[in-house]
């Protein structure tokens, strides 16, 4: 197990010591994908990330067989700045609707069969109003960094880490703006509904939050700090744990994306081990995700957040690795060569 995260020298130190994928295993599958009973190509994209995931597990003939889903919840005190349309109260009360089971996620994730977990982050307590103030100090960014690090089960063999916070769409629309440029309308969404005037405030409040901490620069963590919230900071935390571990990431939408695009920003290589689940029907993810280079693997138009997109996508990842890993091959199956082209 990598040693936990105490400082933001610890986190850049990490971000500046990625392990790679396993060349040899991915090459062993690439290879074998070769040979399996279907005309090269076939499959389409599902080959494709059947050879990304071996490379990552380290395996030629991998499985897919302990997917963890994490949600992780917090609060942001840009709420004080009415850019939600719901009050921040609404947090809690969903994370008590996924304790007791009556979410989407927890339908999504017993669907994928997965472990889900659900982390509260300390909700009586949101973040600082980043128009304002940096959203956290670098202890509590650390602290709650190191808790999405902390949160990840080494054993899981594939990760979707989920977020929920009244607030966030505003947070992510802002780290996107800070590390992106273009301006604050090109990154701002309606988020849970706003529309009108009250879109036309959230967009001025991002410009505002964006202004303010220019000096973050296109830097990730400072703007991780300054413009995201505890549960960003924890999917953070996550994501960078997982890669130490070699364990494939599927992204959610928007938000968890904005979160993860901060990690790039300190290393290009940092997501190399994600893809990304879903296309989000909140306007700015598409873009983000070109910045990223990182194609969807869904599009049914959801933003509904908590990991959800990313979760249904575990069902095309286990049917990739399912048709690589337990395909015949042409020997195998007694298939001449002649007989390929049909």
């Amino acid at each position: 197990m990598p040693p936990t995260i105490e400082t933001v020298d610890d986190i850049r130190a990490c971000l500046g010591a990625l392990p790679a994928p396993d060349g040899a295993a991915r090459r062993r599958a690439g290879e074998r994908n070769a040979q399996l009973t279907k005309p090269p190509g076939s499959l389409g994209r599902l080959e494709e990330l059947a050879v990304w995931y071996a490379g990552w597990r380290g395996e030629a003939r991998p499985l897919v067989e302990r997917p963890q889903v994490i949600v992780f919840a917090g609060n942001h005190g840009v709420t004080q700045q009415g850019v939600s349309a719901f009050p921040a109260d609404v947090t809690a009360q969903m994370v008590a609707n996924f304790e007791a089971g009556g979410a989407a996620i927890n339908q999504l994730s017993q669907a994928a069969g997965a472990r889900l977990d659900v982390v509260a982050l300390d909700l009586d307590q949101p973040t600082r109003d980043f128009t304002q103030a940096a959203a956290m100090d670098v202890d509590k960014f650390v602290k709650y960094m190191r808790v999405g690090w902390e949160s990840i089960d080494n054993k899981c063999d594939l990760l979707v880490a989920g977020e929920m916070g009244i607030g966030n769409t505003t947070s992510a629309a802002a780290m996107a703006c800070a590390l992106f440029g273009g301006t604050a309308q090109d990154w701002t969404g309606r988020g849970t509904g706003v529309e009108d005037s009250a879109l036309d405030h959230k967009i001025a409040v991002v410009e505002r939050a964006v202004a303010r901490h220019a000096q973050a620069g296109g830097r990730g963590l400072d703007v991780l700090r300054c413009l995201g919230g505890h549960e960003l900071a924890a999917l953070a935390g996550a994501i960078l744990r997982a890669r130490m571990e070699r364990i494939p990431v599927i992204l959610d939408g928007f938000i968890c994306t904005a979160a993860a695009a901060c990690l790039a920003q300190e290393n290009k290589a940092a997501l190399d081990h994600c893809v990304a689940g879903h296309l989000s029907a909140e306007g700015a993810h598409g873009a983000l995700l070109e910045k990223l280079g990182k194609a969807p693997i869904l599009d049914l138009h959801m933003r509904l957040g908590e990991g959800s997109g990313a979760t249904l996508a575990i069902a095309i990842l286990k049917a990739a690795v399912a048709c690589h890993s337990g395909m015949a091959s042409f020997s195998e199956a007694g298939i001449s060569g002649s007989e390929r082209s049909g």
